[in-house]
């Protein structure tokens, strides 16, 4: 049977104030009025049928998203008990996946992407289920085609297409990873025409990335057995607790998809975007004459130009006037202005207030 795992368990600091540990990006209501978290949901419809659906987040978000996905039963939810990478995240999700059903499918998506039009995702989802269906030790990864020489993006390296059933051009060997380049590589990559941004996302069976994991992370192994073997009973949460800490801290590309010589992938042609920061919002929201991105219930911009104005406070009115070039992001507790140009420093400045201050900021 196939499953969908969404991951949303990243706090998005780069998205400070409107972003906190207690409430994270994904939850944020970005999208004309809807949250990164129910759009990624949505996406899943018509694919996956809903009690296949499964989310990993902080134990923190818990209530925040079942509160935005009612639509769940509640042991959908599973809360991480500690914070690891994406590879103890997805050996968490196939290990209780693979506990129920010794066939499933496993398709991983995040929660913090942007992707339209969604039919284009249903339609290469749905590739990379009927090809693991066929080739069930295949490792299948999305790759996004790339508009611009990125240096922020890691990319992939496709090869020679592989036979898949009625798509037959659809999937391709993946020769390499990528990590992030530097301008002149990027440029380089975007010349060849073979390189696509890594979206992160993913479609294996279960019981073949629990294989991967056991022969390119093994420390992995005696955590992840403990908690399958008491998932579903009255010591469930305990041991999850005492094991899931003990996973290793490390992303499934470097623990698996590089390392693995049977990855494949699949080119997605729409519009991505990964809701990392501030800037990502200029890519989503329309901006007004002068090239102001505004998010606000009621603003006032005279003079102004290239800037980034959000809040989600309602009756909160933003004025400006002669401003260039900045970000202003306001809540009911905390106000960001900053320069675009430092916006770099976010992590450093929520270093400082957590030097400084009590932890009721972040």
């Amino acid at each position: 049977m196939d499953y969908a795992v969404i991951m949303a368990g990243g706090t998005g600091k780069r998205l400070w104030p409107l972003s906190r540990q207690k409430r994270p990006k994904q939850v944020l209501k970005l999208l004309d009025g809807q949250t990164l978290l129910r759009n990624c949901f949505e996406r899943l419809e018509g694919i996956f049928d809903l009690r296949n659906i499964l989310v990993l987040t902080n134990a923190n978000y818990v209530d925040l998203v079942r509160e935005n996905l009612t639509e769940l039963p509640e042991e959908n939810v599973i809360a991480e008990p500690a914070v690891r990478d994406t590879a103890s995240a997805i050996g968490l999700a196939a290990t209780i996946l693979h506990k129920y059903d010794t066939n499933a499918n496993m398709a991983v998506v995040t929660a913090d992407q942007v992707l339209e039009p969604k039919e284009k995702f249903q339609e290469a989802m749905r590739t990379a289920l009927s090809f693991v269906n066929e080739n069930p030790d295949a490792l299948v990864t999305f790759g996004i085609q790339p508009t611009f020489a990125s240096t922020q993006l890691g990319y992939i390296q496709f090869g020679k297409a592989v036979p898949c059933g009625a798509s037959p051009d659809a999937v391709h060997y993946i020769e390499a990873f990528k990590e992030k380049p530097d301008l002149q590589a990027a440029k380089k990559y975007l010349e060849q025409g073979n390189f696509a941004w890594n979206s992160g996302m993913f479609v294996w069976r279960c019981e073949t990335i629990l294989k991967q994991l056991t022969n390119f992370l093994p420390e992995a192994v005696e955590p992840l057995r403990n908690i399958q073997a008491d998932w579903g009973g009255v010591d469930q949460q305990q041991t999850l607790l005492e094991w899931f800490p003990k996973l290793p801290k490390i992303s499934i590309d470097y623990a698996v998809m590089e390392r693995s010589d049977n990855v494949y992938g699949i080119s997605l042609d729409c519009r991505w975007l990964d809701m990392g920061s501030f800037a990502s919002l200029v890519d989503i929201i329309e901006s007004d004459p002068n090239n102001n991105c505004v998010v606000s219930g009621h603003s006032e911009l005279l003079d102004c130009k290239n800037n980034i104005v959000i809040t989600e406070e309602k009756n909160h009115m933003i004025a400006l006037i002669g401003v260039e070039n900045m970000i202003v992001a306001h809540t009911k507790d905390a106000t960001l202005v900053c320069s675009k140009d430092h916006a770099n420093r976010l992590k450093e400045l929520l270093e400082n207030i957590q030097k400084h201050k009590d932890g009721n900021f972040l």
